[in-house]
């Protein structure tokens, strides 16, 4: 029998025990459930990241205020986060002004509530997904080295039925089981990767949306005085 045929990887998936070939299946579909989520998350932070760069040139640029809010509200389907944001904290802020009655204080801190609400959705929605990178970068090691001891097993009490036991009788067996701790890492480590990488970019928009909110709500107190 051609031993280099026998040891491929298609071969030796082939010729996995089922317990085997279910956990190489299963990490296969976490694998490729991970990388669509990587794709989806980092076009996600690219755009938030280009719309927020975009707002705030236009914000700083000394444009009248009430012409940004009718921008963002005009082009409700296509503003980013950060725009967004100011759309909340403006809205609730000429809402407030016009009641009576309202210290200029209690209007500006309703203005930074309703941004903090709609910043802790914006931030909600890039963390979507990210527990799951994390997941599948923590569990499917073990998991593919379940399948590795597993397969191994199997391999060692083949030998039960063999009289005199050769490197030759348990390599194919080991080198399967194998397989499926090398499917584990190869889902294993984009995740981690990705994980990492989306969470520092989450937390770098974070900050810069809570100084947007600070910087706005002086400017809104500025404005009632």
């Amino acid at each position: 029998m051609d031993v280099t045929q026998d040891l491929s990887i298609l071969s030796l998936i082939a010729n996995a025990s089922v317990p085997v070939k279910g956990v190489m299946a299963l990490l296969a579909a976490v694998s490729f459930m991970s990388w669509y989520w990587i794709f989806r998350k980092w076009f996600a932070i690219r755009d938030a990241r280009l719309k927020t760069d975009q707002f705030e040139r236009d914000f700083w640029s000394g444009g009248d205020l009430n012409s940004l809010y009718q921008s963002a509200v005009n082009g409700r389907h296509n503003t980013g986060a950060l725009e967004r944001i100011f759309e909340a904290g403006y809205r609730e802020f000429t809402k407030l002004r016009g009641q009576r009655g309202l210290d200029p204080a209690s209007i500006v801190d309703g203005s930074r509530r309703a941004m903090r609400a709609t910043y802790q959705r914006e931030i909600d929605d890039l963390e979507a997904h990210l527990a799951f990178l994390a997941s599948v970068g923590s569990v499917s090691p073990y998991v593919g080295l379940f399948g590795t001891v597993w397969g191994i097993m199997n391999a060692f009490r083949g030998l039960a039925n063999v009289s005199q036991a050769t490197l030759a009788h348990v390599a194919p067996g080991i080198a399967e089981a194998l397989v499926a701790t090398a499917i584990g890492l190869f889902a294993a480590i984009p995740a981690v990767v990705a994980y990492n990488r989306f969470a520092h970019d989450v937390d770098r928009v974070a900050v810069r949306f809570e100084s947007f909110m600070e910087e706005f709500s002086n400017i809104l107190q500025r404005q009632l005085r």
